[in-house]
């Protein structure tokens, strides 16, 4: 056998496969394959149909209406009655707080007091007597009477006390003193007895009427004052 022939040599097919039937047979077969598989699988599939859809109206709730708080009146304080100022005490003065120096009372400028007037006595009617002679009060601080200045009491002067004290005398138509008493005291007896004491001692020139010495009264004002 030539090489040429081998070279063309081709093998004798049948005769169906020759035919065109083998090609619509090859095709039917693969669509009934694939066919089959797709139809179990959506008859498995067994899906309801869907329900009717049902729309209800619902009203809107209504807001809770607020309510105002209602405010009772405060009460109204009561009225405080301003409190009455409390006195101020007056204290006396002691060593540490003033130093005591020595010092004298001073005694004030007297201050006139009337002469009582002599009883009058009944009698017959007589003639209209001439009018009154002018009276004079009596006087205690004249230079030349040398009226001692009371004594400070040395109790009074460590413990600091100071005051005024006023006296009526009784001055007689001879210039003494018939009686001292006390018409305002300094607050301290101390001091009170001091310028009793010394009061009591001096000498006056007595109250007149015209020229007549007559027994008349006066304040003595005394002032007890330290230094410092």
């Amino acid at each position: 056998m030539s090489a040429e022939r081998l070279l063309h040599f081709e093998p004798e097919l049948p005769e169906w496969r020759r035919s065109g039937r083998f090609f619509l047979v090859a095709i039917g077969l693969h669509a009934v394959v694939l066919a089959y598989p797709l139809g179990k699988v959506v008859s498995q599939l067994d899906i309801p149909p869907p329900g009717p859809l049902t729309v209800k109206l619902i009203e809107a709730l209504r807001p809770a209406p607020v309510v105002q708080p209602v405010s009772t009146p405060k009460p109204q304080p009561a009225p405080v009655a301003p409190a009455a100022p409390k006195p101020r005490p007056v204290l006396a003065m002691t060593p540490d707080q003033k130093p005591v120096t020595a010092s004298t009372p001073t005694v004030a400028p007297p201050a006139p007091v009337a002469p009582e007037p002599v009883a009058r006595v009944a009698a017959n009617p007589t003639p209209a007597a001439p009018s009154a002679a002018p009276v004079t009060a009596a006087r205690f601080n004249a230079a030349y009477l040398n009226n001692p200045e009371p004594k400070y009491p040395p109790l009074s002067r460590r413990l600091g006390e100071e005051g005024k004290v006023l006296l009526k005398v009784r001055v007689s138509s001879d210039g003494t003193a018939a009686t001292v008493d006390l018409e305002k005291s300094s607050n301290y007896d101390r001091l009170d007895e001091a310028a009793r004491q010394a009061v009591a001692r001096w000498r006056f020139i007595p109250a007149k009427r015209g020229d007549e010495p007559i027994e008349a009264s006066v304040i003595v004002p005394i002032v007890f004052r330290l230094d410092g």
